[in-house]
């Protein structure tokens, strides 16, 4: 269920109805030959001193944001939002979205959208899921070396949409 529906149920069911009858292929098989392309949602978290939250997953070599993919039927705000509850316990209410970023496939990854909402001022966050080892919080510089090229590159226009308060727009981590 989408972020501005999570409380009301009610309203997400009339908007489904409203769009009408599912929609039927005029050529059948058409829709399962489209690929299938992942989206994930993250948190541009900041502590009160500006750096950067990032999670210390134990199931990858890179530091990483909180956030996550979607599952089926799942936007990337309210996944955002689900991901952050799980691995942090904390209930926080998003800000604006300040990146969409297309990402290539990677090995077994398939291409993927990536969006990064502000998160927000949090101070003192841990660790909540087994899946993560420890939280820290890092300047972009300090981060570089622990974390993928392209995710530096995300976030650096994350902050510079946030001082903008506009969204932006890119591939691989690079604005277009």
């Amino acid at each position: 269920m989408s972020a501005q529906h999570a409380g009301d149920p009610a309203a997400f069911a009339a908007d489904v109805l409203e769009e009408g009858p599912a929609e039927v292929e005029y050529e059948p098989g058409i829709a399962a030959r489209r690929p299938g392309k992942t989206s994930a949602g993250g948190a541009l978290i900041r502590d009160s001193t500006g750096r950067v939250l990032f999670v210390v997953p134990t199931y990858k070599p890179v530091l990483d944001i909180p956030g996550g993919m979607t599952d089926e039927n799942e936007s990337p705000k309210a996944a955002t939002i689900r991901e952050i509850r799980e691995e942090l316990g904390l209930d926080v209410e998003l800000g604006p979205l300040l990146v969409v970023d297309w990402t290539p496939r990677n090995g077994v990854w398939r291409d993927c959208h990536q969006f990064v909402f502000d998160g927000g001022i949090v101070d003192d966050a841990s660790p909540h899921d087994d899946e993560l080892e420890a939280v820290v919080y890092l300047s972009l510089d300090e981060a570089r070396p622990r974390i993928y090229p392209s995710l530096h590159r995300r976030l650096t226009l994350a902050l510079k949409a946030l001082d903008a308060g506009t969204t932006f727009y890119a591939e691989f981590g690079r604005e277009v």
